[in-house]
């Protein structure tokens, strides 16, 4: 038997390794690692509070991502405020509220960064808006902080989120081409992507001209139509408004939530919504790069909870500009529903995520279920060549749920992401779906989205998208 010195020192170990298992997310959650996206935020923080509720949501997601920068750009809109001024602060009050919860955050799932990681990358851009606010003698904190990160020897493109204004964007870019003229422009821009929240410093035609090959989501309702009717309004118009009700807020975020869903604001300005509760007008803008199986960046035009983007125009230096388009959903067509259609995923995963934050042990809030498509367990999508009258097979088993709750499998089309235009006879009973390829004349896509739902409190869900290119 050991000495009593040597016997102390083996249980203080196996003591410490006992409190880091407990501590650690169930291994059944796969950690996130160096393939997570890249993403840096502008934000005009500190007028309509809907920019805090975004940041609150972003902070339960900081795992999703390996977050760049969050930069206050020139608060609120155009004319909002009396005063011109950037809020660094109070993006700094929800990443100190979101420390004092991270302990529990990381006991549900891997990759929460610690909060002092995401203080140090708070930066204050331009006070002042708009092309007289960009030249010489315009350098911000802000600007200087977005080259620096886009310059990044990272083979990861940087998403750039800008919820306010793209003024501090458009001054790093005159920056650069400054310093290293039009090649080293072109490097640069190849580098990131942009969504774009309502062009709000009114310069994205300009910012588009003026320094070419950028690929660039602009969130914008078409020329002529009321400016509510832009695809990033479904986060909060359209579909089932009570998911975004102050009954649903106050429950499920504000109240025994802790630290951080009590500074989640009440009130926002949301007309013609008769709440006035959830807004997040900009949430849409990263949770178009949120890898959750359903979306990808590189096509805007698949559609996925940041909304659905199809090509406006390209430049000859390979840039694109995507707009908004217009998704059917039972009897609506609109660019909202491209947004609102996942409106009860988005919610529940919030909710459960709003849990995390108080369950203090893995087996205490509920978790997504694990989606796999066809033997592939990747968030990507699954990738298919057919010959037309061919049958296609897709199959979810393997999928899993970390709680052990049940799933329930349901496949659907989405039409509007592909370029068959025709009905497809998706034969879809639990975990498997099958259909015959139609006979096409040239080469055309299908989209079949596998949604996966466990009956766990609240009910969470899981995506894959198959992607089927059909050929005579």
């Amino acid at each position: 038997m050991p000495d009593k010195p040597l016997l102390a020192v083996i249980l203080v170990a196996i003591w410490a390794h006992a409190a880091l298992a407990a501590a650690a997310p169930s291994p059944t959650l796969p950690a996130a690692g160096s393939s997570r996206p890249r993403l840096l935020v502008l934000t005009d923080i500190g007028g309509d509070p809907d920019d805090q509720q975004s940041m609150v949501r972003l902070m339960h997601y900081a795992n999703e991502f390996e977050i760049e920068g969050l930069i206050a750009s020139a608060a609120g809109t155009p004319g909002e405020l009396k005063q011109r001024k950037t809020n660094p602060q109070l993006i700094r009050d929800i990443v100190e509220a979101y420390g004092r919860v991270r302990p529990n955050l990381v006991r549900h799932a891997a990759g929460f960064p610690p909060a002092e990681e995401l203080l140090a990358k708070v930066r204050a851009g331009n006070p002042d808006r708009g092309r007289d606010a960009v030249g010489a003698g315009k350098d911000t904190d802000g600007s200087r902080w977005i080259v620096q990160s886009i310059d990044k020897p990272d083979p990861r493109p940087l998403n750039i989120a800008i919820w306010g204004g793209q003024t501090d964007l458009a001054q790093a870019l005159w920056r650069v081409r400054q310093d290293r003229g039009v090649e080293g422009l072109r490097a640069f821009v190849a580098k990131f992507r942009v969504y774009d929240i309502d062009d709000q410093d009114g310069i994205a035609d300009w910012m588009w001209k003026e320094f070419p090959g950028m690929f660039y989501v602009l969130g914008k309702a078409a020329g002529g139509r009321d400016k509510r009717e832009g695809a990033f309004r479904g986060m909060y118009l359209g579909g089932d408004e009570s998911l975004v009700s102050r009954e649903w807020m106050e429950t499920h975020v504000r109240q025994k939530h802790g630290p951080l869903g009590a500074i989640y604001p009440p009130k926002t300005w949301t007309a013609p919504n008769p709440h006035s509760a959830i807004k997040e007008g900009d949430t849409p803008s990263w949770f178009f790069f949120l890898p959750n199986g359903v979306g990808d960046p590189e096509h805007p035009e698949w559609g996925g909870w940041g909304g659905r983007y199809e090509v406006a125009a390209s430049d000859e230096a390979g840039g694109r500009l995507f707009r908004d388009a217009r998704d059917t959903v039972g009897t609506v067509t609109d660019a909202r529903a491209s947004v609102w259609r996942w409106r009860e995923a988005y919610q529940a995963d919030f909710a459960a995520r709003l849990e995390w934050d108080v369950a203090d042990g893995f087996a205490k809030a509920n978790h997504a279920p694990a989606a796999v498509l066809n033997g592939d367990a990747s968030r990507g999508a699954v990738r298919m060549r057919v010959r037309g009258g061919n049958s296609v097979t897709l199959d979810a088993a393997g999928s899993r749920d970390p709680d052990g709750n049940k799933l329930a499998a349901k496949w659907w089309v989405y039409r509007e992401a592909g370029t068959y235009g025709g009905d497809v006879a998706l034969d879809g009973e639990g975990m498997r779906a099958t259909f015959v390829a139609p006979a096409v004349a040239r080469p055309q896509t299908i989209h079949v989205i596998l949604e996966l739902r466990d009956d766990g409190s609240p009910g969470l869900f899981a995506f894959r998208r198959a992607v089927i290119t059909v050929e005579p």
